[in-house]
């Protein structure tokens, strides 16, 4: 090893890495790593904006610019293909800007601390600032706090902050607050933040207290029926960089399905005739709901496509799929789709690992990857996101 060592890449945890394999925190591509171990920054190292970096959990690339997180995350995928075998065009990285993010989970304690937790730590950074969080989000955390005080919880709670149609959805799990005092510090609260609805969940599902009127988030144009803590995209951004690389693929085609659909991010964001399946059961019923008033030609199916994937036959009815699973992947339907007709697939993926296994599996069964779109929407994050162009060979 050399006296000095240069940092050629960010590994998957966002350690910087050497030439010769030595990993070092927080250092970025570019960076010189000095005999007794401190860093001298190169051209891609940047001050982290935040004064909770690197302590809290949130961010773990705070200390890289633009051109090196775009990087990580071309890295990440074309890593993740590469330990199957595989090969793709990957077009640049869109990414998302600070302060965009519109869901998050904090945690919060009786003391009234309220944040992340710290990183490989269940202790909460107390926060401060937040560069990530929309501003309607990270307003409300100096108001939680006062709240939290008033209602004494006895154990550490989550706090899910979703920004909908209508202003800020709260749901607090961990507490199901009770007596005058606790109602009447709850409508104070709600109102004076102009909440859109707050809600509370002890274990056996969530109670709402405060929602003036029916909470919805837009999707294609269609408001949709928001249950509390549904999913979401991360980021506005995020969604519309997701949704231009699905329609790309599908439009034009007649009948598409759209497999893990949730409550409709692309499946109301397509033309046409639309075949939309989901596990959750809140979900497909907020979207059949929105469909319905919105006179979208969208049929929908309470399924668990683990349990009971669509099988080749029913596959071949349709002239593309879209599919976005969760970070588990999708195995038996990969398997499912490899033994099918079908000539276009549209795949949306927030692990680029389970997203190569199931590819994998369909290379093998005659199909072929067109191209891939990275996103980066969980800004300074080391997670990845994608959406996928195959088609038949």
């Amino acid at each position: 090893m050399s006296d000095v060592d240069e940092i050629v890449r960010v590994a998957a945890r966002g350690e910087g890495v050497t030439a010769d394999g030595r990993h070092v925190p927080f250092a970025a591509p570019g960076d010189r790593v000095l005999p007794g171990g401190d860093i001298e920054a190169g051209p891609h190292h940047q001050v982290p904006p935040c004064r909770h970096f690197p302590e809290c959990g949130g961010c773990q690339l705070q200390h890289l610019d633009d051109a090196s997180w775009s990087q990580f995350i071309l890295d990440r995928i074309s890593s993740a293909l590469a330990t199957q075998g595989l090969e793709a065009a990957i077009r640049a990285p869109a990414l998302s800007p600070p302060r965009t993010r519109r869901r998050a989970t904090l945690h919060a304690e009786s003391s009234g601390r309220i944040g992340f937790s710290m990183e490989k730590s269940h202790a909460i950074v107390d926060l401060a600032e937040c560069h990530v969080l929309a501003p309607e989000l990270f307003a409300l955390v100096a108001p939680l706090r006062r709240l939290i005080h008033v209602l004494r919880p006895r154990r550490r709670l989550d706090v899910h902050l979703t920004l909908a149609d209508q202003g800020v959805d709260l749901l607090i799990n961990g507490v199901m607050p009770e007596g005058l005092a606790a109602a009447e510090a709850i409508t104070a609260f709600a109102e004076g933040n102009r909440l859109a609805r707050v809600a509370f969940d002890e274990g056996y599902g969530p109670e709402v207290r405060w929602e003036p009127e029916a909470v919805t988030i837009t999707l294609g144009g269609v408001p949709v029926p928001l249950p509390p803590a549904s999913f979401l995209q991360a980021t506005r951004e995020g969604e519309a960089a997701l949704v231009a690389a699905v329609r790309e693929v599908v439009t034009g085609e007649g009948v598409v399905a759209d497999l893990f659909a949730g409550l409709g991010t692309f499946a109301l964001a397509l033309p046409g005739r639309i075949y939309a399946a989901e596990a959750g059961r809140e979900a497909i019923m907020a979207l059949k709901a929105a469909a319905a008033r919105s006179h979208r030609t969208v049929f929908t199916e309470h399924r668990d496509l683990y349990r009971r994937p669509l099988t080749p036959a029913e596959l071949d009815r349709f002239s593309a799929v879209v599919i976005d699973p969760p970070r588990a992947g999708a195995k038996e339907q990969a398997q499912a789709l490899a033994g099918s007709k079908t000539p276009k697939l549209a795949y949306v993926s927030c692990n680029p690992s389970s997203f190569a296994r199931d590819v994998n599996t369909m290379v093998e069964g005659g199909w072929q990857i067109d191209w891939i779109q990275p996103v980066g929407q969980f800004r300074w994050s080391t997670h990845v996101e994608l959406a996928a162009s195959l088609s038949r060979r």
